[in-house]
């Protein structure tokens, strides 16, 4: 695999920026008086061993081949979630290292899950380091799902290449998307949080669930996420937003260099919209019939901005969902496979990926209708190829493979099957809340085994990485290359 001198250069850069971040909650830790430094701490030990890593790696040549590419892939993201679990370490909180590394996997992968059982009271310093930690992890994900990860093939994720450079260029085409990415990512969180901030919310509080709407994160600074407020303004105005942020970020790029039909075309986009009004009317229909205590309104309300959170995989919560029934169970676990759009903040099988597996579906059945019939199938007005359809059934089947290898360990460790599945499910597809009375809308994970959150911490990684980016690097063969 020759050298890895750039791999470990650029993931000592990312070290770098990560400790300079953690400079923000340390200044609040001296805003709200807080007796503690452990932002400042972790902040020189991060930035240290980032330079240290930087200066051993020194290298002229920045390109990464393609091995490396997936080696850097999971090195950056590991890393991060490792160095970011310092804060939590140090503080009065005083986590344990699984439990520290389980919450900063969780959030660098945008995933919500937490540890923390009461964040009312819990250091303002912690709450605004889960967010940032939130708002990176989208960030990079968007760069990565533009960038990198369709040079890898990962999953059909090549047919949103936005060139036809190959990897040799991943490095200069990484910075030049990134610039515009960051810039429209960082206007949108700042219009999110004025937003917030004008509909009722602390200006603390609305930059902190600023940063984690458009990462369609769902880490919050209340035990009662979005439904502390109870505020009909904030649940639409974060509606909006985890929308924006569930929009593959390639069409912003796109509508910018003056396609401006780009949002009204998109394949993916339409069928992102065209599942979320359906889901809605669904569990609309389900709570006007079986919840006659709140009005018309306050349904469609309810349903939409949970189905929108579960779907887009920000897991805010409104009302425990738990306590609907048995239909939103199954209903909401199935949306949680799903996901949002390639390219944007959103986890999951990803939309366009279903879209494809239909296109197969009705080939299949035209063709034995049709046996002598030629069929090319399209999607977004391209040719797609038999190889390309087949990475994407073999994306999916191994998806569902892998969630249920997840839940049999998660039973495995002791766990409900109620927790086990949805446990499985909320993790490797980057959910956040699970089902249940433990890991449910209204609990967490503190109370889980150290195995099980090793076992959820991986499947974060797995769902965020697109699977097959993690899976290469045990075998074998990848290392000899």
């Amino acid at each position: 695999m020759g050298s890895n001198k750039t791999v470990f250069f650029i993931t000592g850069i990312l070290l770098v920026i990560l400790g300079v971040f953690m400079i923000i909650p340390y200044g609040i830790q001296l805003l709200y008086n807080e007796d503690n430094n452990s932002f400042l701490s972790s902040s020189i030990i991060t930035v240290f061993i980032g330079i240290l890593i930087i200066l051993v790696n020194l290298k002229k040549d920045n390109q990464l081949n393609l091995q490396q590419a997936f080696l850097f892939s999971v090195l950056a993201w590991t890393s991060i979630a490792l160095f970011g679990s310092l804060p939590f370490m140090l503080s009065n909180l005083k986590l344990t290292f699984s439990d520290a590394f389980f919450e900063s996997m969780s959030g660098i992968t945008t995933t919500g899950s937490t540890v923390i059982s009461n964040l009312d009271t819990s250091p303002k310093s912690i709450l605004i380091w889960r967010s940032i930690m939130q708002w990176l992890g989208g960030i990079g994900i968007i760069v990565m799902a533009t960038t990198v990860l369709p040079l890898l093939k990962v999953g059909g994720m090549q047919l949103f290449k936005t060139d036809a450079s190959g990897t040799e260029k991943i490095l200069p085409k990484t910075i030049e998307v990134a610039t515009t990415i960051i810039s429209i990512y960082t206007i949108l969180t700042l219009i999110c949080s004025i937003t917030y901030w004008s509909q009722g919310m602390n200006i603390f509080d609305s930059i902190a669930h600023s940063f984690t709407t458009l990462a369609t994160g769902g880490f919050s600074t209340h035990n009662e996420s979005i439904g502390f407020y109870k505020n009909p303004g904030i649940e639409i105005s974060a509606t909006i937003f985890i929308i924006l942020g569930s929009i593959p970020f390639i069409s912003y790029l796109k509508f910018i260099k003056g396609n401006k039909k780009i949002f009204l075309e998109d394949v993916q986009i339409k069928g992102f919209v065209y599942l979320l009004v359906t889901s809605i009317l669904i569990m609309f229909l389900y709570l006007f019939i079986n919840n006659t205590q709140h009005s018309f309104f306050d349904n469609l309300r309810i349903s939409s901005f949970n189905v929108i959170s579960i779907l887009s995989g920000t897991g805010y919560v409104t009302d425990d969902f738990g306590l609907w029934g048995e239909f939103p169970l199954i209903f909401f676990l199935f949306l949680m496979f799903v996901g949002g759009c390639a390219g944007s903040t959103t986890c999951g099988i990803k939309v366009f990926r279903l879209q494809i597996l239909v296109l197969f579906v009705k080939n299949q059945i035209k063709k034995l209708i049709y046996p002598n019939r030629i069929i090319i199938l399209n999607y977004n007005k391209e040719k797609i190829e038999d190889s390309f359809v087949n990475s994407v059934i073999i994306f999916i089947f191994s998806y569902l493979f892998l969630f249920l290898i997840i839940a049999m360990l998660l039973s495995m460790t002791g766990l409900d099957f109620l927790s086990a599945i949805s446990g499985a499910a909320t993790s490797i597809s980057n959910v956040g809340p699970g089902l249940g009375d433990m890991i449910g809308p209204n609990g967490n994970f503190s109370e889980v085994s150290n195995i099980s959150k090793w076992i959820l911490s991986f499947a974060m990684l797995l769902g965020r990485l697109e699977i097959f980016a993690v899976l290469v690097l045990f075998l074998p063969s990848f290392w000899r290359t």
